[in-house]
């Protein structure tokens, strides 16, 4: 496990053994703030339960922060500057085996492969081997971004650390600017960024690592444990949305979701935004449902342990609960 998040983790779980009260603990109001881990038209159906009205229909008013990285939003989660995160499963595992009493609690999935993008700087006929001898600007260690993505290269037969030079000590939100401005040879990118850098002529979007990675608990909605029995209800009411948003974009065309989801990507235009939208649809990266079942979980460790970032394999029924979706979907 990386040691900065080690780190963080437990000065802010001792931070949070501080707080007398959440601020939110009882939520009288159904408020609930949400902390999500990006911003991406990779989330689609939860800018659909935003922009359709889904959250309200079912009483919940949504406050919503783009943290930007996973160990920013987990950071945020324990120090209760939110009541549910949206982060990948991974976050949880690692604040688990600190052995917190207080565990986080993976409880509706939304979407279900990896999200990013193989962006090459000039490649008319891509092949694998190609990364050999490069330079890769890649994810944050220990991210499920890095971790998919080294799963994927060792499957081409590519040894990360060996065959390539990986570079990975470059900040979140500033991986698509080093790459912009002439870092690396090739760079692990989400949506629309991968697009729009196609579309600027910064790069070729030359494969995906959602297609070559099968299903994974990729994007999660997760909370203490403590709010969630708390908060019962407003936790299903929240699921119930997010399945009902989850049907809307299964049952929608990729132009009527973009056109749905666009005022939460103002600066990004129409077209491309169905383009992204067309491209995760078509290799199923939306789940069409909140449960995040065993085989997820499972495949989701063994990726974490070929990345060498697992730090000991936990049941999923220890850090999931799939009642809150299995209630949604009644």
């Amino acid at each position: 496990m990386p040691k900065g998040w080690m780190t963080k983790t437990i000065i802010f779980i001792a931070i949070c053994s501080l707080f007398l009260m959440s601020a939110c603990s009882n939520n009288s109001d159904n408020t609930v703030r949400v902390a999500e881990v990006t911003r991406s038209i990779f989330y689609a159906p939860q800018y659909v339960a935003l922009s359709e009205g889904i959250f309200e229909k079912h009483g919940i008013n949504v406050e919503l922060t783009t943290t930007w990285g996973g160990d920013k939003t987990m950071t945020t989660l324990l120090s209760d500057g939110a009541d549910i995160a949206l982060v990948g499963s991974e976050t949880s595992i690692y604040v688990y085996a600190q052995g917190t009493s207080d565990p986080v609690i993976n409880f509706a999935q939304l979407t279900q492969t990896d999200g990013t993008f193989l962006v090459s700087r000039a490649m008319e006929h891509f092949k694998w081997v190609d990364v050999k001898g490069s330079t890769f600007l890649g994810q944050r260690k220990g991210g499920m971004p890095q971790m998919a993505g080294e799963f994927v290269l060792k499957e081409k037969g590519i040894d990360p650390h060996n065959d390539m030079t990986l570079i990975q000590n470059i900040d979140f939100a500033n991986i698509a600017n080093a790459y912009a401005s002439g870092k690396g040879d090739f760079v692990q990118l989400f949506e629309p960024t991968a697009s729009i850098f196609e579309a600027q002529g910064l790069g070729h979007i030359v494969a995906s690592f959602g297609k070559e990675s099968g299903k994974i608990p990729y994007t999660v909605y997760m909370a203490k444990d403590s709010f969630l029995k708390k908060n019962d209800d407003v936790a299903t009411r929240f699921t119930a949305a997010i399945y009902e948003a989850q049907a809307w974009v299964d049952t929608h065309s990729s132009e009527e979701i973009a056109k749905s989801i666009q005022p939460y990507f103002e600066d990004t235009e129409l077209s491309l935004i169905t383009t992204v939208v067309d491209r995760y649809k078509s290799q199923h990266s939306y789940a069409t449902n909140p449960i995040l079942d065993e085989e997820e979980w499972n495949n989701l460790q063994t990726i974490m342990d070929e990345a060498g970032e697992l730090p000991k394999r936990i049941d999923h029924k220890t850090l999931v609960d799939t009642t809150f979706a299995e209630k949604a979907q009644q």
